[in-house]
């Protein structure tokens, strides 16, 4: 029983961290307003994840997202790399944190949004520290403020397509019983 729970275990974490690289591809296929705003489609399996992964699992997603967004884009050795991972890593946390803490109290609209300022602030912070210094304050409204709309729509299709997915469901009972 152990070893089946361990096979779907990996599995589910391998397909969420294949949607995230294929995400990550479309993503960067979308012609952006400015070469910093991203929308963050990647961001989707984790909301998935929060909601049918035990904590080890949705680490490992986060971890295949951001080595998928370096290679997808080329950046996998650069500060953009560094940016991006430090984003990723500090967001997964709040929104790991919200998620078990919140108790279903946050939505995933929430949880999304929180996650994408979150990254954003630090994305914003080490780039003004290693990077431009203080012209950052110009570029942080239109990224914050992207990066909020763009979680909050993100967020919702994730709340959504959970409540209405037969896949999550199966998921969720299966992982949450036996964990």
């Amino acid at each position: 029983m152990q070893r089946h729970f361990n096979r779907k275990f990996d599995r589910t974490a391998a397909v969420l961290g294949a949607l995230c690289f294929f995400l990550s591809a479309l993503e960067f296929m979308i012609p952006r307003p400015l070469p910093f705003i991203r929308i963050g489609l990647a961001n989707f399996p984790i909301l998935l994840a929060l909601e049918i992964l035990p904590l080890p699992g949705i680490l490992t997603v986060v971890f295949l997202k951001i080595l998928g967004q370096g290679l997808i884009q080329g950046t996998l050795f650069s500060y953009t790399f560094l940016l991006s991972a430090a984003g990723s890593l500090c967001s997964a946390g709040i929104m790991i944190l919200l998620n078990r803490l919140g108790e279903k109290r946050i939505s995933l609209i929430g949880v999304s949004a929180a996650g994408a300022l979150t990254s954003n602030i630090i994305q914003l912070f080490l780039a003004q520290l290693l990077l431009v210094g203080r012209a950052m304050y110009l570029i942080a409204p239109p990224f914050l403020a992207a990066g909020l709309v763009s979680s909050i729509i993100l967020g919702a299709l994730a709340e959504t397509f959970c409540r209405k997915s037969l896949w999550i469901s199966r998921h969720k009972g299966f992982f949450h019983e036996k964990a």
